[in-house]
């Protein structure tokens, strides 16, 4: 069941006419892909992952992404990896449950309605997480979506 609440499809981050990273996100990470360039050894390729920045490039050249996060992450749970052409990097949110906008601190936002869909699909990964038993996802909110991360009582998973 959890699967069917799981991204449909990875976001663009397109700057300057160029795709500079797709990524998504669940309840508890954000993951960016950045399509590595053709020819490069792979042992030449780095990234950093801080609290609240991340950089990625090619030893010995100015970096790729040298960017401020949106929100915090957990750096000792946070890693990168190199597939085939890509590089993946899971950032483990901080905050569970808390709806990204953007991977990048005020870049490549997502429109207001792409938001709100992915607030309430987090919403449902939510509700899939603490009632197992039950299939949501064929739910349907109508009017505005609480946000995941404090939607009953106040609970809160900070």
């Amino acid at each position: 069941m959890a699967e069917k609440l799981a991204p449909e499809k990875r976001h663009s981050f397109i700057h300057g006419g160029q795709k500079v990273f797709e990524w998504d996100q669940t309840l508890e990470e954000v993951n960016i892909y950045i399509t590595l360039p053709p020819n490069v050894p792979k042992k030449l390729f780095y990234c950093k992952i801080q609290s609240k920045h991340v950089e990625v490039g090619i030893k010995g050249n100015p970096p790729y992404l040298n960017h401020d996060l949106a929100c915090p992450v957990k750096i000792d749970s946070s890693f990168w990896t190199l597939e085939d052409d890509t590089l993946h990097m899971t950032l483990q949110k901080r905050d569970k449950g808390q709806t990204w906008s953007s991977p990048i601190l005020g870049e490549g936002q997502l429109d207001p309605y792409s938001a709100d869909l992915e607030q309430k699909r987090l919403m449902l990964q939510r509700f899939q997480e603490e009632n197992p038993g039950f299939d949501f996802s064929q739910a349907q909110f109508s009017g505005n979506c609480p946000d995941p991360r404090t939607f009953m009582g106040g609970i809160h998973t900070d």
